[in-house]
């Protein structure tokens, strides 16, 4: 059993800041890419943020520079450090995690149960 446990969002003015995290626990032998997505009201769910095992960074639509990923190896964690947040960054952000199960050593796909992202005065 894998869990992916998310923290960290909440209520912030525009051009405040948040740090999301996301921890994975349970039988897990090897982590490989983590993600960050998120889902605004209407929208589909869009990519915001990969890291690979090795540590190299992807982001979506223009918010390098806002936005960083990073993770702990281990702690099994993924971080989204949002600067400068404006009210479209509104969403539901939710982790997604690619990994080896340490029960079978199968590869699978986690996602975390979201956290609400609000920004507005």
């Amino acid at each position: 059993q894998v869990q992916l446990v998310e923290s960290g969002g909440g209520l912030v003015q525009p051009g405040g800041s948040l740090r999301l995290s996301c921890a994975a626990s349970g039988s897990i032998f090897s982590i490989y890419s983590m993600r960050w997505y998120r889902q605004a009201p209407g929208k589909q769910r869009e990519l915001v943020a990969t890291i690979t095992s090795g540590g190299s960074t992807n982001y979506g639509n223009s918010l390098k520079g806002r936005f960083t990923i990073s993770r702990d190896n281990a702690k099994n964690t993924v971080y989204l450090q949002m600067n400068s947040l404006k009210p479209e960054d509104t969403a539901v952000y939710y982790c997604n995690v690619d990994l080896a199960r340490a029960s079978d050593n199968e590869r699978a796909n986690y996602w975390g149960q979201g956290t609400q992202v609000t920004v507005s005065s």
